[in-house]
């Protein structure tokens, strides 16, 4: 049987695919016409369409000996477009996965995001603090992505109350490695100029996750004989500092860094300005999340993973250095002409 993935040109989607792949799985990729050759490199076959389009779905799912399992990696994430747009493609789209799955009689397994929760108030925890039973904060109006990802979810578990639908929904936080075109190229740019900024003294470990880790949960949650309808935290693959994950990329990179110390108060004070100044002069659009990336960078990494390991199984395959060398070589490859 098939397993359909989607966002397979993207971060977590090609790292699903790549899994798969290896383990002898037969894939199919629903991919928009630009990321047709990205997915056939991995090994997946191309189905061209839209998750937004039904139609795509029907033709991504009728594959010769049936679909066994979806999993829905795309997602808007970080353009600067209307909310109805991130509606159209976050919220939608997973409806559109939800009634595909449904239809097939195949598990879904969504990507959703510890953004659903709120971007600020869950890093005024510890270490370690927040399962999946922490009752979801106020959003902020412009943060379109959390918004949708949070109702996208709503509407994941409505289709599932219905019956006829095994879901679960894997929440990661901020993810980076091989195939990142936002985070992952913006910190090699970053510490390969040798300076970089450190919000506090630097000793709080970062809430990140490697995107290889989460592909790992994505297939062991397709495995798992686990009752569907449940939410998992994918959050904890290694515990590295914010001055150590900068250092890990110099170490990839072979560059000594210098630190600029910037007080956390000063520094959340001037992306807050920062990002009204910016809704005032796009309003209507998606102004991106400065503020609570100060949160990001300066908070421990409040959440756990428990629920993922005690009940999918899941056992992260990469840890947080080699991660780190694999993203560094990839981003620098990406800076070839030609690639």
């Amino acid at each position: 049987m098939t397993v359909v993935v989607t966002g397979g040109a993207g971060l977590v989607g090609g790292h699903v695919i790549a899994a798969l792949v290896a383990r002898g799985e037969r894939v199919r990729a629903l991919v928009r016409a630009p990321g047709k050759r990205a997915v056939e490199r991995l090994g997946a076959e191309a189905i061209v369409g839209d998750v937004t389009d039904p139609a795509a779905w029907r033709s991504a799912c009728a594959a010769p000996g049936g679909v066994r399992g979806v999993i829905h990696a795309a997602a808007l994430v970080a353009r600067r477009s209307p909310y109805a747009e991130y509606l159209h493609v976050n919220v939608g789209g997973t409806e559109h996965a939800a009634a595909a799955a449904r239809a097939a009689g195949a598990r879904l397994v969504h990507l959703s995001s510890v953004a659903v929760y709120g971007r600020r108030r869950p890093y005024t925890h510890a270490a370690g603090a927040l399962d999946e039973t922490y009752p979801f904060q106020p959003l902020d109006t412009n943060d379109y992505y959390a918004r949708s990802k949070r109702l996208a979810e709503t509407r994941l578990w409505e289709e599932t109350s219905r019956g006829g639908l095994w879901a679960v929904a894997l929440r990661p936080n901020v993810i980076y490695g091989e195939f990142d075109r936002q985070f992952s190229p913006r910190v090699v740019r970053l510490v390969r100029a040798g300076i970089v900024p450190q919000i506090g003294p630097g000793t709080n470990r970062l809430s990140v996750v490697y995107a290889g880790n989460v592909a790992a949960a994505a297939l062991a949650a397709l495995d798992a004989s686990v009752p569907g309808g449940t939410a998992y935290n994918v959050t904890n693959d290694g515990a590295l500092t914010q001055r150590e994950f900068a250092d890990a990329f110099a170490a990839a990179l072979g560059v000594r860094l210098r630190r600029i110390r910037l007080p956390r108060a000063t520094t959340a004070a001037a992306v807050r300005a920062f990002t009204i100044l910016r809704g005032l002069t796009r309003p209507g659009r998606y102004v991106g999340v400065a503020a609570g990336s100060v949160s990001f960078l300066s908070g421990e990494n409040p959440y756990r993973s428990d629920r993922a390991r005690d009940e999918l199984g899941w056992r992260p395959p990469t840890e947080p250095h080699a991660a780190i060398a694999r993203t560094v070589r990839w981003c620098l490859q990406m800076e070839t002409p030609g690639r």
